[in-house]
């Protein structure tokens, strides 16, 4: 009964992650017939168009952390529903492309903030053995938005030239169930006991996630922590400086595999290879179900395998998957090839990255500086995913499409290196310890 109401909160929250995931894709219907309605060329569509969304994610990202540690965890993402809601509807609607850029911006803002709260706020409120699996919850719901968003793009695409509109606003239906059912979500324990002195509400919520363990030990555990941390350092103090080159890492890698300039592009990449529009629009589809099986194997395995293992399977597929579509678009290879190596790169993906990137951040930083932490990792990863899919329009017209995908390859040859060599496992370990074992000293 206890974990079912853990579970419950933990797929609340991660509920963010759906709006993330349908956000980010959504634009992916729309992007041929607004750079037809807009056309000012590829510049423009790349960077305003397309890349609103992502520079707001940036910011958001960034700045995310102030909120989530001055007004706390669930305040942060009752506002992430806000934004969410208001960037669908104004985006929606637009007649310009600066309005709508916009209000793209402002849901790139609560994508941005959501990749700090909810992991924080989930690693938060989970017992140490089933941390992996609940945090990832938020990457499965991100992929869930995927796929909801490939099916609404397809099921929309012909009701007419303001198709794109629908494609869009639809967003603001979901927005709305999430930010109601975020109000019933209890405060972050952890936040409760160091930031607002209260202990009589983190011992409430911490009786609930282990009704095994002394919660007064647990408090004094947790305040000892925070009593013995220098209130005046930040994540770039000398003694951070691993779980910082950490961070920096897996989200410099997980960009770095293309897996957002192609979830933004599928279509197009698509119909570079061969397939006509509606045929390239389902097998977008076929890429979002296939982002959700294998997350799902991937929540299935994270708490017992560990994240260094999966991390190990995405990257090997990675590196073959990417070498196989970037051999396929050099040798001229039309047809169903492509879109099944594609696949094949979204399954190592879901697997890999996918699954392990937000919990793998929201574990590797003390209580103290979480926040912050889990703010410039998203930080590191939203500038690039800003950058990378702004210049992909370019860049195929450049390089062509071959030479994308063969720099995509040899940066996940670079990952497999990372893991290997300074990726350190941290399945089934308690955060107070982690930190532990993590800070240079």
């Amino acid at each position: 009964m206890k974990f079912n109401k853990i579970l419950f909160w933990s797929i609340t929250v991660a509920l963010a992650g759906f709006l993330f995931g349908f956000d980010t894709v959504v634009i992916s219907g729309a992007d041929l017939a607004l750079q037809e309605l807009w056309a000012r060329g590829e510049v423009f569509h790349g960077f305003v168009i397309v890349g609103s969304a992502l520079w707001g994610t940036v910011i958001g990202a960034m700045l995310g952390g102030f909120p989530t540690d001055k007004f706390g965890r669930k305040t942060t993402l009752i506002w992430i529903g806000v934004f969410y809601f208001v960037s669908a509807v104004g985006s929606g609607m637009a007649n310009d492309p600066w309005v709508f850029a916009f209000f793209r911006f402002l849901g790139g803002l609560g994508v941005g903030a959501s990749t700090v709260a909810a992991p924080a706020y989930v690693s938060e409120i989970s017992p140490a053995n089933d941390r992996g699996k609940l945090v990832a919850l938020y990457q499965f719901n991100i992929v869930f938005g995927i796929l909801i968003a490939f099916v609404s793009n397809y099921l929309l695409s012909d009701i007419g030239e303001n198709a794109w509109r629908w494609m869009i606003g639809i967003e603001a239906l979901p927005a709305l169930i999430y930010t109601l059912m975020v109000f019933t979500v209890p405060k972050s324990p952890r936040w409760l006991l160091t930031v607002k002195n209260d202990r009589e509400g983190a011992a409430e919520t911490l009786k609930v996630i282990n009704p095994d363990v002394d919660v007064e030990e647990a408090i004094r555990l947790i305040q000892a922590d925070h009593d013995q941390s220098d209130k005046s350092e930040t994540i770039f103090s000398p003694k951070y400086r691993f779980p910082l080159i950490l961070a920096f890492l897996i989200a410099f890698f997980n960009q770095f595999s293309g897996i957002n300039a192609f979830l933004y592009y599928s279509p197009r990449i698509f119909e570079i290879a061969g397939l006509e529009q509606s045929a390239a629009l389902l097998s977008s589809v076929g890429i979002g179900i296939t982002n959700l099986i294998f997350t799902l194997i991937g929540l299935s395995m994270i708490d017992r395998f560990g994240r260094r293992q999966l991390m190990y399977i995405g990257s090997i597929g990675y590196i073959i998957s990417l070498s196989l579509v970037a051999f396929a678009f050099s040798a001229g290879i039309k047809g169903m090839a492509v879109p099944i190596f594609l696949f094949l790169f979204i399954a190592a993906h879901a697997i890999g990255q996918g699954t392990v990137i937000w919990v793998f951040i929201a574990e590797i930083f003390p209580n103290h500086l979480r926040a912050k932490g889990q703010a410039f990792g998203s930080s590191v990863h939203w500038v690039l995913a800003a950058i990378i899919p702004s210049m992909v329009p370019v860049l195929f017209t450049i390089i062509g499409a071959a030479s994308v995908f063969g720099i995509f390859a040899f940066m996940m040859v670079l990952q497999l290196l990372f893991v290997w060599r300074m990726m350190p496992e941290t399945k089934g370990v308690p955060l107070e310890e982690l930190e532990k074992q993590l800070i240079r000293k």
